[in-house]
């Protein structure tokens, strides 16, 4: 008898056991899938509001932009060369309601579509780099150079940069499919609502230009950093290094061939060029140390 309920509790203890296994493996593998849907992800966007808003700039804000270069440089080229007399004139339009991911896509989340599609990784060789004419020497690109799919080390939550527009075109189709949800390029009156809310100010957090808000060359380290790291520099609408950091694609063509680039970069001073009506254009295969992008998910 006694040997009767030894093996009755034997079976008992075998059977929670598989019960307690089989629960665990599930939640591990629940896991394990929402870990890998999370990585998937721009993880986070923040709602702009439909209706109007302020675009572009007029002469006292370009006369501004230019003041801040000189003080900063010590030279007026940017003044000389025009860069802020292209501007839109400053004009009120209206836009629908969308979502635009908060932080710039990260070299992390890169590394998925890279992984999962086997895209070439942002590279450039050193005849490509000069045949740009820029102003950076070849050694400067080659801390973003990706040796594989996986990022450089210690960099995996900067932004993605050296991505072409087409690059950019493959990722956000390669989100919408693993998704089922439609992300692109935020046009450039889309961006420039996200930055700048709808008053007009120049910069995401106001009129006067601080660069302890923003990633530029006045500060250093004159290099991309984690995004978000200015976190106190957000736009009224809580997105993140709108200024600084890294120039944005958009999905606004230029002249054949070019699309428009917002936001300045931390290559930059002064810092006229990252006020959010500052525009200009860059060629559609340029693979750039100073250029990333954000999407906006419809």
């Amino acid at each position: 008898m006694q040997s009767s309920i030894t093996n009755v509790n034997n079976l008992k203890h075998t059977a929670l056991s598989t019960v307690v296994v089989t629960l665990w493996l599930l939640a591990t593998t629940l896991s394990a899938d929402s870990n890998a849907e999370a990585l998937l992800l721009p993880i986070e966007t923040v709602i702009v509001p439909a209706g109007e808003t302020i675009i572009g700039s007029d002469k006292k804000e370009r006369e501004y932009g230019y003041s801040i270069d000189e003080a900063a440089y010590g030279h007026s080229i940017t003044r000389e060369r025009g860069w802020y007399d292209v501007e839109f004139k400053r004009q009120t339009i209206n836009l629908r309601e969308f979502s635009i991911t908060k932080n710039l896509i990260t070299n992390a989340q890169y590394a998925d579509f890279l992984q999962d599609t086997g895209h070439t990784p942002p590279t450039v060789s050193q005849k490509e780099w000069q045949n740009y004419g820029l102003n950076h020497h070849y050694s400067g690109a080659k801390p973003y150079i990706w040796h594989s799919s996986t990022p450089p080390q210690g960099r995996e939550h900067h932004p993605i940069v050296m991505v072409s527009q087409s690059d950019v075109q493959a990722y956000a189709k390669w989100l919408s499919k693993k998704t089922g949800q439609t992300w692109r390029l935020p046009t450039e009156h889309e961006w420039e609502k996200s930055v700048r809310g709808t008053d007009g100010r120049y910069f995401p957090w106001g009129n006067n230009y601080d660069a302890s808000q923003l990633n530029s060359h006045d500060q250093g380290p004159f290099a991309t950093l984690p995004v978000g790291t200015f976190s106190r520099a957000k736009s009224p609408y809580g997105l993140l290094d709108g200024a600084g950091q890294v120039f944005e694609w958009t999905s606004t063509p230029a002249k054949k061939g070019r699309h428009i680039v917002k936001g300045g970069s931390w290559d930059d001073k002064g810092c006229g060029v990252c006020r959010a009506a500052a525009r200009h254009s860059r060629p559609d295969d340029i693979k750039h140390i100073i250029i990333g992008f954000r999407l906006i998910k419809e």
